[in-house]
């Protein structure tokens, strides 16, 4: 357990070394891959569709919204 924690605190710590010496156009270019791949992503899903948790979960939230919030047509 030990060893387990010393390694995750030192991954964390050479982690944080690692982005002091980067340039900051070396953070532009991975902001400007993430970006790429979240746009790819959502032309991957175009429509999600949600479980029957989901729907239950998003009918008990509209329940507790006031009444003007609620009859909205989305």
């Amino acid at each position: 357990m030990a060893l387990r924690l010393l390694h995750l605190i030192s991954v964390r710590l050479v982690g944080w070394l690692v982005l002091l010496g980067r340039s900051s156009a070396a953070e532009d270019v991975e902001l400007l891959v993430l970006r790429h791949e979240v746009a790819v992503l959502r032309l991957a899903n175009l429509r999600p569709r949600p479980d029957w948790a989901n729907r239950a979960l998003l009918a008990a939230l509209v329940r507790r919204l006031p009444g003007c919030c609620a009859d909205t047509d989305w």
